[in-house]
């Protein structure tokens, strides 16, 4: 309470605060559904090749990319038509493509699901094209659905007579909304198992522990046991309607996540600072301050005296050296001090990102951030 005194004076501030502080143990609370996912409920990835055609001459350059050319004639020749082996067709309004979609868990087939459609040769955009009808294999080589559609692209470009071109967000990609339709579904085990094996999005013991201790609460006890930290285990009905009721009661009830671990995340590349509401810090003193050298070179030109018979003219540099040394401020950390106390410490020194990383690696080395620095 030394911290409470010290920043709040009156009694009425004291319950206010008091106050937030119950409300933000309110705000923590979330439903399991927030936090965790049910075993082997989850979507898939499919792939698959092929073509887009009616462009506007922003194709590939068949020349280029032989493998468009060698699309074309295969499918050329599954309908019918027989291109010589000797001819190539430098067509300009057909790319090669790359589809990829996510097949969500139950899927049924006839169901629909949106693609993404990617250029993989030199095409300068997809807008106005069509893909033709490409299948969607996922990773057991299985064909999950047949995409097909009218590309919707966000970007544009256009070139000029001269060489010049301008280009607005990516041309060579688009989606077809509801473009792929399902042919085949993914068995999943949720059916089959007497139990239902719940994970947590982020692995923690407590968070494990409460969420079981709740789902016991609520149904009763022994229905949920954590296995780890990560993995809860529960009890179900095996009659698919009481089941799908019974995970509804589940994913929706309330609880209180552990607190996360006291980390510090240092972006290396753009130095960024995130620091954890748990971190503590020990006793310690932090002295900042910056030295600043500014050379400056002035040129002068040097004149022999009027009406002279001997000299010249020559350029003589006129240099400057300034040194300016910024007040170093020390702010000392008490015990046990909080984010908002780090903070603001730093903040009135002047304190830039790189300074604030060089600061908490120090403290680190002494021993007096109770933190895991973290460089990513």
């Amino acid at each position: 309470m030394k911290g409470f005194t010290y920043s709040f004076r009156s009694g009425v501030a004291l319950l206010v605060m008091m106050a937030l502080i119950l409300l933000s143990q309110h705000t923590l609370a979330e439903r399991i559904k927030d936090i965790a996912s049910i075993n082997g409920v989850r979507s898939n990835q499919l792939v698959g090749y092929g073509l887009v055609v009616g462009l506007d001459g922003s194709g590939d350059q068949t020349t280029q990319t032989p493998f468009t050319v060698q699309s074309i004639k295969s499918m050329l020749a599954k309908l019918g038509v027989v291109v010589p082996a000797n001819v190539n067709p430098q067509l300009k309004n057909v790319a090669a493509v790359m589809v990829h979609a996510d097949l969500p868990a139950f899927a049924k087939p006839g169901q629909t699901i949106d693609v993404t459609v990617s250029s993989m040769g030199n095409a300068k955009s997809l807008r106005g094209g069509s893909l033709l009808m490409t299948p969607l294999k996922g990773a057991d080589g299985q064909t999950y659905a047949l995409a097909q559609g009218n590309l919707i692209v966000s970007g544009f470009g256009a070139d000029g007579a001269d060489g010049s071109s301008v280009t607005v967000n990516v041309p060579s990609a688009g989606r077809i909304p509801n473009g792929a339709s399902v042919e085949r579904g993914v068995l999943s085990p949720f059916s089959n198992e007497p139990f239902v094996m719940m994970n947590l999005n982020h692995s923690d013991f407590t968070t494990a522990l409460r969420v079981a201790n709740s789902i016991n609460d609520k149904l009763g006890e022994g229905v949920a046991k954590p296995v780890d930290g990560t993995s809860i285990q529960i009890r179900s009905p095996i009659n698919p309607a009481e089941k799908v009721a019974f995970v509804s009661v589940v994913e929706n009830l309330i609880v209180d996540p552990g607190l996360a671990a006291a980390k510090v995340i240092i972006n290396s590349r753009t130095g960024t600072v995130v620091i954890g509401s748990e971190v503590r810090l020990d006793p310690a003193a932090v002295a900042h301050g910056s030295l600043t050298v500014s050379i400056s070179e002035n040129l002068e030109a040097s004149q022999p005296a009027p009406f002279a018979r001997r000299g010249e003219t020559v350029v003589t540099p006129d240099s400057e050296v300034t040194i300016e040394e910024e007040k170093s401020r020390m702010f000392l950390l008490d015990a046990g001090v909080t984010l908002n106390d780090l903070v603001t410490a730093v903040n009135k020194v002047g304190a830039a990102p790189g300074d604030l990383v060089a600061i908490l690696e120090a403290l680190e080395r002494v021993g007096a951030l109770h933190a895991q620095l973290i460089v990513i």
